[in-house]
């Protein structure tokens, strides 16, 4: 007789990455907000579930926009060589009126110590 492996909760997280273009903390009218660079693939739903199991963030909605990469020509002296840049996919994340400072350009002690 086979044994039935239990794992328990698994959970899946995609190996993509994200990268902060900027950041806006709290003010008394407007939630604290953030911009990431995120791969085309990638889902609301996905941007969502990885800030909110990896980072423990309060994510409130998650707006997206697509992005076609440029197109550009180079001019040799024989032929012309035409290329492309990646495409990208933007994430604007809302986050929960709970948080209000997103941390940025905040000192850390243990740096300015190091420095001096």
């Amino acid at each position: 007789m086979l044994a039935r492996i239990n794992y328990g909760f698994r959970m899946w997280m995609p190996t993509m990455p994200m990268t902060l273009v900027s950041a806006r903390n709290a003010t008394e009218r407007n939630p604290a907000r953030a911009t990431f660079r995120v791969l085309p693939r990638m889902t609301k739903h996905e941007i969502k579930e990885y800030l909110t199991k990896i980072y423990d963030l309060p994510v409130k909605k998650v707006n997206t926009i697509n992005y076609l990469g440029k197109r550009k020509r180079a001019m040799g002296k024989r032929r012309i060589i035409h290329y492309k840049y990646k495409d990208f996919k933007k994430a604007i994340v809302t986050f929960d009126s709970s948080l209000q400072d997103l941390g940025i350009g905040m000192r850390i002690p243990e740096m300015e110590e190091r420095s001096s």
